[in-house]
């Protein structure tokens, strides 16, 4: 088995597979069954400043979107930050690190935008014997309206401000963790290696609301009648956080931050994705919270057998699909593909006829002499990839190049129908 040992900011673990913080990191009990299950490390729940208490809503937390045969996809929580004592979580974090050396265990932070909150608080949280900080900057509810999550993530500002003063404050590497809820997630992550960050980790949740109540047609779920948006996550996030991962991972500007990556981790393909795409160790939640730790053994098992087959290290898998990722405009016009649907493999059920003649470029047929028979027509296939992306069966349908390998590589900035294109 490959060997996945991970080293991430100088902070070793046996598997680059942590827990990310949230409820499953709330206290040394879950920590510790996490630990004897396997995984590599946590983020232990988001700790705030003593003060007022923190109060949870007693009533649902969580909502959930599922397929069709109820599979959790989807999940929404609008739970806040840790509501146990400061003091009970430090203890706690002290005993976990010395009973598990081996293990990385970082602790999330969020603390009110003073310098002197972070001057205080942060050295006292250091000396539990954690490795590392992670800045919350991205939770989207409850503790945003107090300024904030993803009131401070939003602001680039904001984050090089906090994360120089956590710097300032801190001898073991600040991890600054970036909200989605942008337009744009370079110039959150420029501004936190601004601010001295040592790495970035992402995504958090997504602003949302699953769904209505269809008895009441209140949003669902509520409280006493009245609900609040909160924070997405679950498979249904994956694309959008590997798209941030792999924009910080090949700008210029931003490639130096090592990336935790985190959104919709379930299966070891996923984790793949994520290392592939530029991110050095992963953070899992949602698929823990649905199916328990033990699916560590899945995530290891298959990541290791994945490397075996590639005769691949853990480090040479860090970032080996970045540079395939490029704007648009690179891509070679003069570079064609068409679908070919593979006759023995066809079960024709007609769901590729049906979606390419009403939505698409009417390419496939249904009835070839006389016949059920569907049959790509290569003058009218765009390879649009439709029909590969519907069909039931898993490689039926497949792309195949067409064009010529000596083909000039013509792309949008030499297009001679663009206007803006570069002509010296």
């Amino acid at each position: 088995m490959a060997d996945l040992k991970s080293t991430f900011l100088g902070i070793e673990s046996p598997n680059p597979f942590w827990l990310a913080s949230a409820p499953p990191t709330d206290k040394a009990y879950n920590v510790n069954r996490a630990f004897e299950a396997g995984w590599g490390g946590v983020v232990w729940k988001t700790l705030g400043e003593e003060g007022p208490p923190i109060v949870n809503v007693s009533g649902p937390r969580y909502s959930a979107l599922h397929s069709n045969d109820r599979r959790v996809i989807g999940f929404n929580n609008i739970e806040l930050i840790t509501d146990r004592p400061l003091q009970t979580n430090l203890d706690e974090i002290r005993q976990v690190k010395k009973d598990w050396p081996d293990r990385a265990v970082v602790v999330s932070v969020m603390l009110p935008m003073t310098e002197e909150a972070w001057a205080k608080n942060l050295p006292m949280i250091e000396d539990t014997g954690c490795d590392a900080f992670e800045l919350n900057f991205g939770c989207p509810h409850g503790m945003s309206e107090r300024g904030m999550g993803a009131a401070v993530g939003q602001v680039p500002e904001y984050i090089q401000m906090a994360a120089e003063w956590a710097k300032a404050s801190a001898s073991i590497p600040v991890i600054v963790k970036l909200t989605p809820n942008v337009a744009n997630i370079l110039p959150p992550a420029r501004a936190a290696l601004d601010g001295g960050a040592d790495a970035v980790s992402l995504i958090n949740t997504i602003n949302s609301i699953m769904r209505v109540n269809y008895d009441t047609l209140t949003m669902y779920p509520t409280t006493d009648g009245m609900g609040t948006h909160g924070g997405y996550c679950g498979e249904a996030v994956k694309p959008i956080a590997l798209n941030m991962v792999a924009e910080i991972a090949r700008t210029k500007a931003t490639r130096a931050l090592p990336i935790s990556g985190i959104g919709g981790i379930t299966d070891w393909r996923d984790a793949v994705d994520f290392l592939a795409l530029g991110a050095s160790n992963v953070q899992i939640c949602t698929a823990a919270m649905v199916y328990g730790f033990k699916i560590i053994d899945d995530l290891v098992d298959g990541l290791s057998a994945f490397l075996d087959d590639k005769d691949m290290t853990l480090d040479q898998l860090i970032g080996h699909a970045v540079p395939s990722v490029t704007d648009w405009q690179h891509l070679n016009l003069n570079y064609v593909e068409k679908a070919v649907i593979d006759q023995e493999l066809c079960i024709k059920c007609g769901r590729c006829h049906v979606v390419c003649e009403d939505t698409s470029h009417q390419a496939i047929t249904h009835t070839v002499d006389g016949e059920r028979r569907f049959e790509v027509i290569d003058d009218e296939c765009v390879g649009c990839n439709l029909c590969v992306s519907i069909c039931p069966v898993d490689s039926c349908i497949t792309m195949k190049q067409t064009s010529d390998d000596n083909a000039d590589k013509l792309t949008w900035t030499a297009h001679p129908n663009n206007p803006m294109r570069n002509t010296d």
